[in-house]
């Protein structure tokens, strides 16, 4: 069965985070390990398009997660905690994230992209020309990197598509060269 209809099954036909039911579409909560249902929720286009752009965020919108918090899927509830967070200097989203317990893996998993620090502690990856980089984007190599413990060569001009940021050093990101899962120095790519 595909992805798009274990999540519709799953959903019942519902957005998991608003409960819309139409143009629902596959959203993988990243950063991911195995992919599948486990990582993934089923979304409308506003939610989504909230989700993926800050600062768009209609507050009313999000009043929503009052219910959705407590699903029993984990990715609704990490996803809920990271609008929560986004959310929380209007107050009501605050006293909902008092309310909620994430186990600790969950937590870790729901802070993984930074969503709910502050601006000022938050690691910021950028590529050589100074573009911030996020989870699952796509960068190219501008020199050839020798991979450490392989006698591979990451070759110039190398697409890596669907990156992963370290959070705990700015300068480094993790990508698939060659079927190979690899650490990448960020002055070396340029986001594409």
């Amino acid at each position: 069965m595909s992805l798009d209809r274990e999540l519709n099954k799953r959903s019942g036909g519902k957005c998991e985070l608003c409960g819309a039911t139409e143009n629902l579409k596959v959203y993988e909560v990243l950063p991911t390990k195995k992919g599948g249902i486990d990582e993934a929720i089923f979304v409308c286009p506003t939610c989504k398009d909230q989700i993926e752009n800050p600062g768009n965020e209609d507050l009313n919108h999000w009043r929503c997660l009052n219910d959705s918090m407590w699903s029993e899927h984990t990715a609704v509830q990490v996803v809920a905690w990271r609008m929560l967070s986004r959310l929380r200097s209007a107050g009501w989203p605050q006293e909902l994230l008092d309310m909620m317990y994430l186990e600790d893996e969950v937590l870790e998993w729901a802070k993984a992209t930074g969503e709910g620090e502050d601006d000022e502690n938050k690691i910021i990856h950028r590529d050589s020309n100074g573009v911030i980089l996020e989870h699952g984007d796509s960068v190219v190599l501008i020199k050839d990197l020798k991979v450490k413990g392989s006698s591979m060569i990451a070759k110039q001009g190398t697409a890596v598509r669907n990156i992963r940021l370290d959070h705990e050093n700015a300068e480094y990101i993790e990508g698939k060269v060659d079927g190979q899962m690899i650490v990448i120095i960020t002055q070396y790519v340029k986001k594409i």
